[in-house]
């Protein structure tokens, strides 16, 4: 099974301590985002957790942990976009990202970790032509770290609509001139790009939309073969081995404008107080009415007379 750390907020960048601790101790409890009192407990041993996945805009907390971290098969996304800290506060210089980036891959391998430049947008200073300009610049940088690119285009969600009134997605004539441009940039510096969640016609323009954290690529990551079971997908358009998140919303301190995981600062900041890294649960502790369940877990690791599954 798959162990995601990275969907509700930015584990890597804030809580690392708390996930050492967690995965010391072999497990970790999980609130359900929806009813509270119901609880997850997940097994964090290796025998069963078949990748840990990160998703991280400051993978610096976790490398003085790389080494513990071995035991783990791993996939990691780190996101680097050309935005100023107008637009994402908290995110640290993107130069000293990037060598972090490069120190990352260079311990975990080229095919274990991709790069997100996302979400895109325009206003604030950019358009078409400055993403293209920013986009090359930054592959350059890259190139021999990574294989992978994911890009996708500003979510209008009503959190986003309130925190970041003057962005907005690219037109669909703006996203073909991307397509275009991204992927022969991709192409010269040796990176296939994933367009995460967008429509099927990107890829007559070069993109692939099969999945930014697919079978293949999480196979390719941790070299196993996987038979995960059949699921419905999270968003259309997904075709992700995104596994059980860990994380919990509201928590994330880059607090970017354009973030869909949080509602407000203030809300972020009053959780950020509650967090104890000793804890089994990411923020707080235990509560009155609390329902944990063991969660069902088993590797979903093919035996070797079994044939490859791609879903």
């Amino acid at each position: 099974m798959i162990i995601n750390t990275g969907c509700r907020t930015d584990i890597p960048a804030f809580y690392s301590k708390w996930l050492m601790n967690r995965i010391r101790e072999g497990y970790v409890l999980v609130r359900n985002p929806y009813y509270r009192s119901q609880v997850t407990k997940y097994s964090l041993s290796p025998d069963i957790v078949d990748c840990l996945a990160f998703c991280t805009k400051n993978p610096e907390p976790m490398l003085k942990y790389l080494d513990e971290l071995d035991p783990y098969k791993q996939y990691w996304f780190v996101t680097i976009t050309p935005y100023g800290k107008d637009i994402e506060p908290n995110v640290p210089d993107k130069q000293k990202v990037i060598q972090n980036f490069k120190k990352l891959s260079e311990h975990i391998g080229i095919n274990s970790i991709g790069w997100r430049y996302d979400p895109i947008f325009t206003g604030n200073g950019f358009d078409i032509d400055k993403h293209i300009e920013c986009f090359s610049k930054m592959a350059k940088e890259l190139k021999g770290y990574t294989h992978n690119c994911t890009i996708s285009f500003l979510d209008l969600y009503e959190k986003v609509k309130r925190n970041a009134k003057d962005l907005k997605p690219p037109t669909r004539e703006e996203q073909v001139k991307l397509a275009r441009a991204f992927y022969s940039i991709g192409k010269e510096n040796d990176m296939i790009i994933h367009a995460c969640c967008e429509k099927e016609f990107l890829s007559q323009y070069g993109l692939k939309c099969n999945g930014c954290m697919s079978q293949e690529i999480v196979e390719t990551a941790i070299n196993i073969t996987l038979n995960p079971p059949k699921r419905k997908n999270l968003r259309q358009g997904c075709n992700c081995l995104m596994g059980n998140d860990i994380g919990e919303y509201n928590t994330c301190g880059h607090l970017c404008k354009y973030c869909y995981a949080n509602a407000n600062s203030d809300f972020v900041k009053e959780n950020m107080r509650k967090h104890n890294p000793n804890s089994p649960f990411l923020i707080g502790g235990h509560e009155e009415g609390d329902i944990i369940t063991e969660a069902k877990q088993k590797s979903w690791k093919v035996e070797n007379n079994e044939q490859m599954s791609f879903i």
